[in-house]
């Protein structure tokens, strides 16, 4: 099997960081190890998040057909008008999304991808449908290589190594071959016809089912029991209004089945994280766009680069969901003081106010928006947009992170003057709806090395 450490990486500050290869989180995936600076740590577990109910957006289905379905999709991921400016859309901006679909279709289609413009391009919003939103964010993870000559040869050999990785470590030990001799499941069976004794079939004492021993087989298979249940009610509540991840339709099934593969091979594949509650709402957004890849190859395959790429972008932020690493350098209290000093930065008199008139701090808040990438605080089609931005960001998706959630307290600045503990802890754990363009100009404008920034309200 494929077993060892975690090695968690380090991320650099002036340059995205994710891995160059398939699973750098996953132990045995890369052929060589490169010390990065990080450290080899086994936990046991990661703390639970607590988990709320998403605002996700409706989608009605009539029949179970995947094409008829898959149209509708398309259909209900685009943008409605902003809240602070309903009505149809002026001519111009009609335009101006013609030709940004069309500079992004033209870069994409580019021999060598330019990956400063594409990130340019991605960082004011990405079209919803077909097979744009899938290409980019493949090239934006680093997925996918930036000359189009390499995509056959990286894509295959991940998408084989994936199959390879389901074949070993999903399946029961009972329907393993054993490589000692032993017998296969096909090889118990014994023709009823036949006249003579039942042959019995000795089994070791470590492929015993009741073994206590640690090598045994099914010790690590029982191992994982609790963790693959907690998975399946964690899928349950993905976006419940969707019917892409909730109901009983055959496509719904096929995507919570897919998805709890991944997740249970990203447990059993890195023993230091293994699977916390909430990572069904980081995977949930990737799995969605890559669906919507028209690209036959693609479409087939969106399980098994669905995986590499949460694996890229979980390991941006990998640390946020170990407990013991809460009070490190790299750890979770580390980035929400980060938060808090960048709005110290940007406005003092807010952040005064939180941390010490109305004693709201960010671990109230802040920390399921930075450790679930924000996806439990706005609708589906937002996070989308939201999630552009992060990965279309120069300096990595932490750095934009922190830069929209502390816009997401300037922009209800006046409400949260005005508030006590607990009318500033309601407003912030259910985020109100947002004009979202303005939210990330806001963010966008921030400075951490500054405090002249005010946003009038």
């Amino acid at each position: 099997m494929l077993k060892g450490k975690l090695k968690l990486p380090v991320p650099e500050k002036a340059l995205r960081v994710f891995p160059d290869r398939l699973g750098s989180l996953v132990a045995g995936f890369d052929d060589k190890e490169e010390d990065n600076g990080g450290s080899d740590v086994a936990f046991e577990h990661g703390e639970e998040l607590e988990t709320f109910q998403p605002n996700g957006f409706k989608s009605d289905r009539a029949s179970d057909d995947d094409e008829k379905f898959q149209e509708e999709l398309e259909v209900k991921v685009r943008p409605r008008p902003d809240k602070d400016g309903a009505g149809p859309a002026s001519v111009s901006r009609v335009i101006a999304a013609d030709e940004k679909r069309s500079d992004l279709e033209y870069e994409l289609s580019r021999p060598e991808i330019n990956l400063e413009k594409l990130q340019r391009i991605a960082s004011t919003g990405l079209p919803d449908g077909g097979r744009l939103r899938a290409m980019a964010w493949k090239l934006l993870l680093g997925y996918l290589p930036p000359s189009r000559d390499l995509w056959e040869k990286e894509l295959t050999e991940n998408r084989k190594k994936y199959a390879n990785l389901k074949e070993e470590l999903l399946q029961s030990p009972s329907k393993f071959t054993r490589k000692d001799g032993a017998f296969s499941p096909d090889e118990q069976h014994v023709d009823r016809d036949m006249d003579g004794p039942l042959q019995r079939q000795e089994i070791s004492q470590e492929d015993h089912p009741l073994s206590l021993g640690k090598a045994s087989v099914w010790h690590e298979y029982f191992q994982h029991t609790e963790i693959v249940e907690q998975i399946d009610r964690d899928l349950q509540r993905t976006h419940p209004d969707m019917k892409f991840f909730s109901g009983d339709s055959s496509f719904s099934r096929k995507n919570k089945e897919a998805m709890r593969n991944i997740l249970i091979l990203f447990a059993k594949l890195n023993p230091a994280i293994r699977y916390v509650q909430g990572m069904n709402e980081v995977l949930a957004p990737i799995y969605f766009v890559f669906t919507t890849d028209t690209d036959e190859q693609n479409a087939g395959n969106v399980e098994a680069d669905s995986f590499s790429c949460f694996v890229r972008l979980l390991s941006d932020s990998v640390d946020h969901f170990c407990q013991q690493l809460d009070n490190s350098a790299v750890g979770i209290l580390s980035t929400l003081s980060r938060f808090s000093e960048l709005l110290k930065a940007n406005d003092e008199e807010l952040w005064w106010h939180l941390e010490f008139t109305s004693k709201v701090r960010p671990q109230f808040y802040a920390f399921r928006w930075i450790t679930l990438l924000l996806t439990q605080e706005f609708n589906f089609q937002v996070i989308l947009r939201i999630w552009d931005s992060l990965l279309g960001n120069p300096f990595g998706v932490q750095d934009m992170l922190l830069r929209v959630c502390c816009a997401m307290l300037l922009c209800v600045k006046s409400r949260l003057l005005s508030g006590d503990f607990v009318a500033n802890l309601k407003l912030l754990q259910h985020y109100p709806d947002i004009n979202i363009e303005y939210l990330l100009q806001v963010a966008q404008d921030l400075s951490p090395d500054t405090s002249s920034f005010r946003l009038s309200l």
